[in-house]
């Protein structure tokens, strides 16, 4: 797809199909050179170019050539013919430039020194190209072409001498010399000469052989020192010059060209430029009428081609629309670039255009263009220390008007955050923006609430906004914002006037209690939340220390929520007092026995003045805790117990109640006879573990046949089964006696061998236990100066060896002199410990009697 670029004065088109927007963005932007360039060429035509970073030398059609700065004014004039400047060449440093022309003149001479050279020669000469380093003294060389190439140097005197490189193959067109290798075009094709060999080390020739080569001529670029690019009617060849091997050399040049990339474009080439990786080309075509079906000339292009080894991608095109292109003919277009910025100059007779690659700000002016705002506002954050016409809030709030003008207000409402940031000027304008269109709740849930803060009256006229027509909404912002965004004795008032129309509202009434905390007027919220019923009441109460405001409302509390209010009331036993609670819950005993039993729960002693009160309480309303509570109880009354249950006839409860007492008889019989469970009755004897109370069970169930099977399966370990079987009378049939009676026996061998288990494991400890005695008191015992007898307590050992001496060492481990101990009876010649004794440890006798 064609992109049209119009920037400067170039001319519009009125072609549709050239009018229609791409969706692709270009990649070079386009400036008509102007200043002095307009006033030359609107009395003179341009013939050539070239191009230094510093300047531009620019040829014309009357032998005149002009040195301009980058803006296109003229610096310097040269009158150097009458007839049209064929080539313009500038060595690296730009302090020296070589011209020729039609009439056959070449002068090279230093621009800021004297040294000239001035020659004519006698035919039209094409082209000339001075050393690349001709400042130096070295590499004082240039080339010129007509109808031969010709090499000129200065020698040692100063003098020029001249030297044929080629001829025969029409005239010279073209020429490109970089470092040591000269590279021009003939009418048969390319030629490269090594200067430094002085060798021609490649021909390339022409494809396409029916075209003019004056009408179309020969477009040569080097990419690098290595890389030449040549461009001829359709075809585009991409050539490197490459080092040949050693063993390869016999008579052939040191070096060779290889074609790396050919293809073949759709139009005829004017001009090529490197471009990174990538090659500028300038095209020239022509074009059918339709209407007509006359051939025209077309507007040039210039695209950005992608070679490959033997086709091309494209990558952009653009067709330029410069003055008098209808007249143009291909050889009357360059071509030429300055490789330090990227700067492409499209030269025609009457016109001079700049192309140059496309910065960020161009980008984002493009993205502006095409309504991308979403990506110009990233392209302009990635890239904000380049850009110098954009500024991030200006994309920002175009952004904003985009999608407000779309009807997209919620977006809009959420950009504002990122755009607008901490200005608390632009954030009130778009507030103020967004009231005129009756928008306001779409940017309510995105103002700022910290940092910034804006004017109160901006909340309130969101809070009134919602007030209207949004109760739920309205909520939702008191409870979102803090209340020091906005005046709250404004909002309250305003709440309380819509409660005039719609008192039992709900969210109304909830908002207002919330103003009301706000403001810390906390009993009219907690007054409100009680009458809602609302669960954030005991929050609000824990909170702010309300308990003096609850102590009439305890009754609203429990009936509200009573596992909560008692939790909380018996976490604050300080501020309210069990007292002041049981008090409120007179008239409520249900809920008064929630209360107490929870207090009971967490302290058996705290509420005891309560325990008597708590026996009717759990009797009526939970009789199931009744019994763990006199249970647990140490200060509960037993007679009221014992009266309340036997007038409510809760025989468990009265059960417990007689045992508790000592009345264990009355107990069991009550079980026998109020609840006729026998295993119930066993397991109260078994509690009791009275004899007596075996007997009265056994007395009770000896006429119940069910009754003595179940004693015969239970009592066996407890109570002789004899007893109970004696006095079973004969022919009373008693269910599973088979099974109760083999149940006894078993029983009875399980304590048998129970016992005889025991009795082995007793005698085999004992004997371990007696072996690891005797090895203990059969080992030796240290005897040295440090010990002392424990009568006398002088040192067990003389100070002097060589006395006779006799020592006792018990097991116990005390020593004695022998003479210090007693003498031993005739009737218990054993001797002990005498410390031992006295302490009744046990028996210490003597483990060694030493001597000397």
């Amino acid at each position: 797809m064609e992109h049209v670029e119009e920037t400067g004065s170039f001319e519009e088109s009125t072609d549709e199909s050239e009018e229609e927007e791409s969706e692709e963005e270009p990649k070079l932007k386009y400036e008509r050179l102007s200043n002095g360039v307009t006033e030359i060429l609107q009395k003179d035509a341009a013939s050539c170019m070239t191009v230094h970073d510093k300047f531009l030398a620019l040829g014309t059609h009357y032998g005149k050539v002009y040195l301009l700065d980058i803006q296109g004014n003229i610096t310097q004039k040269f009158d150097v013919s009458p007839v049209k400047i064929n080539q313009i060449s500038l060595d690296e440093s730009g302090e020296h430039m070589g011209v020729c022309s039609e009439d056959g003149k070449v002068q090279v001479f230093g621009l800021y020194s004297g040294e000239e050279f001035h020659e004519t020669f006698d035919c039209p000469i094409k082209i000339v190209a001075v050393h690349p380093h001709f400042l130096r003294s070295s590499c004082k060389q240039f080339v010129t072409g007509g109808k031969k190439l010709l090499l000129f140097e200065r020698s040692w005197m100063s003098r020029w001498k001249s030297s044929v490189l080629h001829e025969g193959e029409g005239n010279i067109r073209s020429v490109k010399w970089r470092g040591h290798l000269i590279a021009w075009a003939n009418n048969m094709g390319v030629k490269i000469f090594d200067i430094t060999s002085k060798q021609r080390i490649t021909n390339v020739p022409r494809d396409d052989i029916s075209l003019r080569p004056d009408m179309y001529p020969c477009s040569l670029c080097w990419k690098d020192s290595v890389t030449l690019i040549i461009g001829w009617g359709t075809s585009v060849k991409v050539c490197s010059v490459k080092e040949r091997h050693a063993s390869e050399m016999r008579d052939l040049p040191s070096r060779y060209v290889e074609i790396v990339s050919q293809f073949e474009t759709e139009f005829y080439i004017s001009g090529l430029a490197p471009l990174c990786d990538q090659l500028v080309m300038l095209s020239y075509l022509k074009e059918v009428s339709e209407k007509t079906e006359r051939e025209y000339c077309a507007r040039p292009r210039l695209d950005i081609i992608q070679p490959l080894s033997e086709t091309c991608e494209e990558i952009s095109s653009d067709a330029l629309t410069v003055r008098g292109f209808q007249e143009n003919e291909c050889r009357d277009y360059h071509l030429e670039y300055s490789e330090g910025e990227s700067l492409f100059y499209i030269v025609s007779p009457r016109d001079v255009v700049v192309a140059k690659e496309r910065d960020q700000d161009d980008h984002i002016d493009w993205l502006l263009e095409k309504k991308k705002y979403e990506e110009a506002l990233m392209a302009a954050e990635i890239s904000q220390k380049n850009i110098k016409r954009h500024k991030i809030l200006d994309i920002g709030l175009a952004y904003i008007n985009h999608l407000v003008e779309k009807g997209e207000y919620d977006i809009a409402a959420r950009k504002c955050q990122k755009i607008l940031g901490k200005n608390t000027a632009l954030w009130e304008y778009e507030v103020y923006k967004f009231k005129e269109i009756g928008q306001l709740k779409a940017i309510s849930p995105y103002l700022p609430r910290g940092d910034p803060v804006l004017k109160p009256l901006i909340y309130e006229m969101i809070l009134h906004e919602f007030l209207e027509s949004d109760y739920e909404g309205f909520a939702t912002l008191i409870r979102e914002w803090p209340g020091d965004l906005y005046n709250n004795s404004v909002i309250v008032q305003a709440v309380r006037d819509h409660l005039k129309k719609d008192s039992q509202n709900r969210t109304l009434l909830q908002t207002l209690a919330e103003l009301y905390t706000y403001d810390k007027n906390y009993g009219n919220a907690l007054e409100i939340y009680l009458t809602l019923r609302h669960k954030d009441v005991f929050q609000l109460i824990h909170k702010h220390n309300l308990f003096s405001s609850i102590k009439d409302k305890i009754v609203l509390l429990m009936d509200f929520d009573s596992e909560k209010a008692v939790d909380m009331l018996l976490d604050n036993e300080d501020k309210i007092s069990i007292k002041k609670v049981v008090e409120e819950l007179e008239d409520r005993p249900e809920l008064q026995h929630v209360y107490l039993h929870k207090l009971f729960k967490r302290d058996h002693h705290k509420g005891q003045r309560y325990h008597e009160k708590q026996i009717s309480l759990y009797a009526e309303y939970d009789r199931p805790n009744l019994l763990p509570f006199l249970r647990d109880s140490t200060h509960c009354p037993l007679e009221k117990a014992l009266e309340i249950c036997q007038q409510r006839n809760f025989v468990e409860e009265t059960v417990y109640l007689l045992s508790r007492m000592g009345n264990s008889r009355s107990a069991l019989k009550m079980i026998m006879e109020e609840l006729n469970d026998v295993d119930k009755a066993i397991e109260f004897a078994k509690e009791q573990d009275d004899g007596e109370l075996w007997e009265d069970l056994i007395l009770y169930s000896i006429d119940k046949p069910p009754f003595i099977t179940g004693l015969l399966n239970n009592i066996g370990t407890h109570v002789d089964p004899i007893l109970l079987i004696h006095r079973i009378k004969e022919g009373m049939e008693i269910p599973n006696l088979r099974d109760s009676l083999v149940k006894i026996l078993q029983d009875y061998n399980l304590q048998i061998l129970l016992r005889e288990g025991c009795k082995k494991i007793l005698v085999a400890d004992s004997l371990s236990l007696l072996k690891k005695m005797h090895r203990t008191q059969m080992k030796g015992v240290l005897v040295d100066e440090e010990n002392i007898c424990e009568s006398c307590l002088s040192p067990i050992l003389p100070s002097d060896a060589a006395k006779p001496f006799s020592v006792v060492v018990f097991h116990c481990r005390h020593m004695f002199h022998k003479e210090c101990l007693p003498v031993p009876s005739m009737n218990s010649p054993a001797q002990f410990c005498n410390i031992c004794s006295a302490k009744h440890r046990g028996p210490g006798s003597a483990i060694l009697e030493m001597k000397k």
